[in-house]
């Protein structure tokens, strides 16, 4: 049986930065809930390894972009996974485009997947963490992002990863009073970037996976006390 504080749902986690979050939690021995929207046979690839690791992993699917599928990924994870004690919100689209350029329908995409998304799987969260008294929430930013700069190329998701960086603070500030801690990894130009400008990047090199997901363990692991807090995986870039 499943000890719920070592139980996680990670979103967006069949690939990429999700799944290498995945797997540091299953080496760390937590029962991990694996999310996907399309990504049916990579979730269950995933998920497969996961198992190899020795601890449970299943797969959710919705579009956390519907308050309704989100509110569904969330409960089914605690209720299969018997508890639901880490929620990382990786789940988030990229469009790199001229502010003009960019379509109405990316605009509310960004905003949608970054940031309603984010809003709405932590509200279902929260009310399940509340009961247990116990929650470590980590969302996903974007390193530079509390920095209020233009950003011409990429509006949309820097307004929408400034708004996680507010949303994670409040909740940060309203529930460590139940025991759960809030806190933010902004990762920076990682190895499976849609832009690589390493030129930009003082470590002169790209961000790994693993980085990212250690840091994400690093707030999962620390204590009750640490909430609010953004931690960039960056290399020096966007300072």
């Amino acid at each position: 049986m499943n000890t719920p504080s070592k139980t996680a749902l990670v979103t967006g986690s069949s690939g990429g930065i999700g799944k290498a979050i995945a797997l540091k939690l299953a080496q760390e021995g937590y029962a991990v809930a694996i999310h996907y929207r399309n990504s049916q046979a990579k979730a269950q690839e995933t998920a497969l390894e996961l198992q190899g690791l020795g601890v449970q992993a299943i797969t959710v699917q919705g579009d956390l972009t519907d308050p309704l599928h989100a509110s569904r990924v969330v409960q089914e994870a605690h209720d299969r996974l018997g508890g639901l004690g880490v929620l990382v919100n990786n789940v988030g689209n990229y469009v790199f485009a001229p502010l003009l350029e960019t379509s109405i329908e990316q605009w509310n995409d960004m905003l949608d997947s970054n940031l309603n998304a984010t809003f709405y799987t932590c509200r279902a969260a929260i009310l399940i963490m509340r009961e247990a008294k116990y929650g470590r929430i980590i969302n996903l930013g974007y390193a530079g992002a509390e920095n209020l700069l233009a950003r011409p190329s990429i509006v949309p998701y820097a307004i929408a990863k400034t708004g996680v960086a507010i949303l994670t603070r409040s909740i940060a500030k309203t529930e460590i009073q139940h025991g759960i801690t809030a806190n933010i990894v902004a990762p920076g130009v990682i190895e499976n970037s849609l832009t690589q400008p390493l030129l930009e990047i003082p470590a002169g090199r790209l961000g790994r996976l693993e980085e990212v997901s250690e840091a994400v363990w690093h707030f999962i692991n620390s204590s009750g006390y640490i909430t609010g807090q953004t931690l960039e995986v960056a290399g020096g870039w966007n300072l």
